[in-house]
């Protein structure tokens, strides 16, 4: 009798539960702070980035990445700032495929700006990469170089359609944003599902400085919805991705409408997921400033104990729920650090 013998070391072999009981199953990993857009809710026009010498490397990524993985990590999501800007970052996917072809990755996936898509949709696909989000928030020039500050609407479209091209499933990812995109956001839906692609709608986050009121910006979703429900017939559907979004599927286009809801409904009962940014730091808890070191043991030995005892720890400091509000008296975000360097 042939037994399995498992690729990780011993060191890796305890799964991941945190204090509630919510088994981690999905991780989040941030590849680069830097990004080719300065989306005005996500970044300060004037950002100043990290060093690149505080980066971990693509290696030490991998190696990261992998040890999640032996940890039962599931599903992997490659963020930024933008991912695809970081040099060399496709010898990451291609590397991160292998536990893809030995099953102990069920989902290798990223979230882009659609920027470089058609310069690497092909060699996503050709690494198993199945599916991808594109945040995109118009279909307007206009409105897109505003919300951007200089994007090129065009080339995030000829990004779409590379990946499409390429055959992998591509899902919008809208923040509704008031007085900007609120009003667009039934012809986005139509014409996402009109290419069977889906759409979720994000409330703003209050993470960061970005130098606007966050309070101009929000629009809860329950609005949204409850608007959209007087023009379309939405279903709620029993359904999950891994992520936190709620899903429904719109009759009249057959498509299906998620929504990722941190202020007005707190999805955090079911959390499975952490994340890591691009110099080994990691929140358990997207809205909260826990933050654990994983560089240090990383790079302190070269096998993986001390970096094994390190992640069980960050795990069980993992916090029952984020506390996400807009400050309206002072105008301050509930979370310092920006969304583009925790990973979006």
């Amino acid at each position: 009798m042939t037994v399995a013998v498992s690729p990780f070391p011993a060191s890796l072999s305890r799964s991941m539960t945190d204090p509630f009981g919510r088994t981690i199953t999905y991780l989040r990993v941030s590849v680069t702070d830097r990004c080719d857009l300065r989306c005005f809710y996500c970044m300060s026009e004037d950002m100043t980035f990290l060093p690149k010498a505080d980066l971990l490397t693509l290696e030490e990524l991998d190696r990261l990445c992998s040890a999640f993985i032996a940890k039962g990590v599931k599903k992997l999501r490659l963020t930024g700032g933008e991912p695809l800007v970081r040099r060399n970052v496709m010898s990451l996917v291609r590397s991160l495929s292998r536990h893809l072809a030995s099953g102990a990755l069920n989902e290798l996936t990223l979230t882009t700006n659609g920027s470089q898509l058609a310069r690497f949709a092909a060699e996503l696909a050709d690494c198993g990469v199945r599916r991808i989000n594109v945040s995109l928030d118009t279909l307007d020039a206009d409105k897109f170089r505003a919300i951007t500050r200089w994007g090129d609407l065009d080339k995030v479209l000829a990004g779409i359609e590379a990946a499409r091209a390429a055959g992998l499933a591509v899902k919008i990812n809208a923040v509704a944003l008031k007085g900007m995109n609120e009003d667009e956001i039934p012809s986005l839906m139509q014409w996402a599902h009109g290419k069977g692609m889906g759409l979720t709608l994000i409330e703003v986050m209050p993470m960061g400085e970005i130098g606007s009121g966050r309070i101009d910006q929000y629009v809860p979703l329950s609005l949204v919805r409850a608007r959209l429900s007087q023009r379309y017939t939405l279903t709620d559907l029993d359904e999950t991705t891994g992520g936190p979004a709620r899903y429904v599927k719109v009759g009249e286009t057959g498509g299906k409408l998620g929504f990722i809801t941190p202020m007005t409904h707190n999805f955090c009962e079911s959390c499975n997921r952490v994340r890591i940014t691009c110099t080994g730091t990691i929140h358990t808890c997207l809205g909260q400033e826990d933050a654990s070191d994983l560089r240090k043991p990383l790079r302190a030995s070269p096998d993986d104990e001390l970096l094994a005892a390190t992640i069980d720890r960050a795990i069980g400091l993992k916090p029952k729920g984020h506390d996400f509000i807009i400050d309206r008296r002072h105008n301050r975000p509930s979370v310092s650090r920006h969304m583009s360097v925790t990973g979006g």
